[in-house]
């Protein structure tokens, strides 16, 4: 982890020249050019709860950037990687800062690019349905543009109105409709983006192509270590003309998953699924009779055309049925629509709390047994523990195990090795039953041991391409596993 030093220790003074603050500001304008201190301390994180903890601590997560730069078109972007390169000067791109494991934390004070002033919908292509849009476009903003013109994209996570579509696309995301729309993986078909030697790179947004490996994956999850992604394509989708909620109550775990396994595998679409476990379900059912004997809620939302939507409805609702469902109140997902942007974590953390979040993937052979195991070892950690899960990505194949952890108040020093210690538990339980160790969180910097056991081969063709790319370790070093830059104090 990184050896972190007393905030207030940090200079009011960027490290970066003189020299190089005029030339960003002959590229940007003067005023895209921040070097104040309380700007470089609002760019130090992202939402990392370790770099939360640390703050609470009087330390940084990693070191200050040096400055921040904030380029309005894909143009200047260039003339920045450019310039950083010929001065050898590190670059972190950054979207909206919503990134949850250190993505974007600066360890050598590096230069911070903000990409949000890239910030608009190219075109909108009701003919082929697709979207051209820049990548520091926020997502909110995009989503309701699309909605005006009558289409959606079909991404909405819960950090929409708190990150980048760009971001959305290095992070390798998924939103709350992923069962009917599928991952952002699924949904960008082209992009643009500045390599870190400055050239230009495009993908033709097409419809299939056999040209061989993806480039475009390539960029798709890179959080930022292959360079800039300034633009992106992506499908869209007629807004749905009909959606129908359905709140269900399952007599077990196990039933739940058996029930949204034949539904997944049945070829049925939901537009959202979520099925708790019995500790999460408590919270939101409390005093619904139907969930006495029935401890585990799940919601559904069909959505598209009516007939569609009602006949897949029916279908779930009959396989959901055979496996012990009782249908409830609608007030569960009443709750959950009102508030599904929300973040829960800031009311604990404000209140001193050790509070994360991981999520995983695992294969339906495993899921249960994964579960109970990772759920075991967290709570084994400390008495006053809490772990609770839900599954809110369903595949054919398996699902997306969601999992919330938090420890009390206690001294730092203890709070951090405990929650390393759940981690490290939870993730190599993760490996240990075939699973991923991240499902749409991306790896950022927290991730890095656990990144490394799981690509094992795959991590050395990656730093392969990025030596290759990027043989000074300019752009976004040390995260995805990935080499770290001289005078880091990262270990992992």
């Amino acid at each position: 982890m990184i050896q972190t030093a007393p905030a207030a220790l940090a200079t009011d003074e960027s490290p970066l020249g003189k020299d190089a603050i005029t030339e960003f500001a002959a590229i940007v304008g003067e005023a895209n050019v921040m070097t104040g201190i309380a700007d470089r301390y609002a760019y130090s994180r992202d939402r990392l709860p370790y770099g939360l903890f640390q703050l609470r601590a009087g330390n940084l997560p990693g070191t200050l950037p040096s400055a921040i730069v904030s380029p309005h078109n894909a143009e200047e972007v260039q003339a920045i990687v450019e310039y950083a390169r010929q001065k050898q000067l590190r670059l972190i791109p950054f979207g909206a800062g919503s990134g949850v494991l250190g993505g974007t934390v600066p360890l050598v004070n590096e230069v911070v690019v903000d990409l949000k002033r890239l910030n608009r919908i190219v075109e909108l292509n009701k003919i082929n349905g697709t979207v051209t849009v820049q990548a520091g476009m926020n997502g909110m903003q995009f989503e309701q543009e699309l909605q005006r013109e009558g289409f959606t994209a079909g991404h909405l996570p819960q950090s929409i109105a708190m990150s980048t579509v760009g971001g959305w696309v290095a992070c390798r995301g998924a939103g709350q409709a992923s069962s009917r729309y599928g991952k952002i993986e699924d949904m960008v078909i082209g992009l643009k983006a500045i390599l870190p030697d400055g050239r230009p790179l495009e993908v033709r947004p097409v419809a299939r192509r056999a040209v061989g490996p993806s480039i475009k994956d390539l960029l798709v999850g890179s959080e930022g270590v292959f360079g800039f992604i300034t633009e992106v394509t992506l499908r869209v989708w007629r807004s749905p003309e009909f959606a129908s909620p359905l709140v269900l109550a399952f007599p077990s775990l196990a039933e739940g998953f058996d029930a949204l396994r034949e539904v997944l595998q049945a070829e049925l679409r939901p537009e959202v699924i979520r099925l708790y476990d019995a500790k999460e379900s408590a919270q939101r059912t409390e005093g619904m009779p139907e969930f006495a004997g029935h401890p585990i809620l799940c919601i559904m939302k069909f959505a598209g055309k009516r007939d569609l939507a009602m006949v897949e409805r029916n279908l779930s609702l009959a396989i959901c049925t055979r496996h012990g469902a009782v249908v409830a109140g609608n007030a569960p997902y009443e709750h959950w629509d009102a508030t599904r942007f929300h973040s829960y974590s800031t009311k604990w953390q404000s209140e001193g709390y050790y509070m994360d979040t991981i999520e995983v993937t695992g294969t339906w052979t495993r899921l249960h047994d994964m579960y109970t195991a990772m759920r075991s070892a967290a709570e084994s950690i400390h008495p006053d523990m809490h772990f609770g899960a839900h599954w809110s990505h369903i595949y054919p194949e398996g699902a997306c195990q969601y999992m919330t952890i938090r420890l009390p108040p206690m001294p730092q020093e203890e709070a951090i090795r405990l929650h390393r210690q759940a981690w490290d538990r939870i993730e190599q339980l993760c490996l240990d039953m075939g699973g991923s160790v991240a499902h749409h969180h991306g790896a950022g910097l927290f991730r890095n041991p656990y990144v490394r056991a799981e690509l094992n081969e795959g991590l050395r063709l990656l730093q392969i391409l990025k030596d290759g790319l990027d043989p000074d370790n300019l752009i976004n070093p040390g995260k995805l596993a990935l080499r770290q830059p001289p005078g880091s104090g990262w270990q992992s």
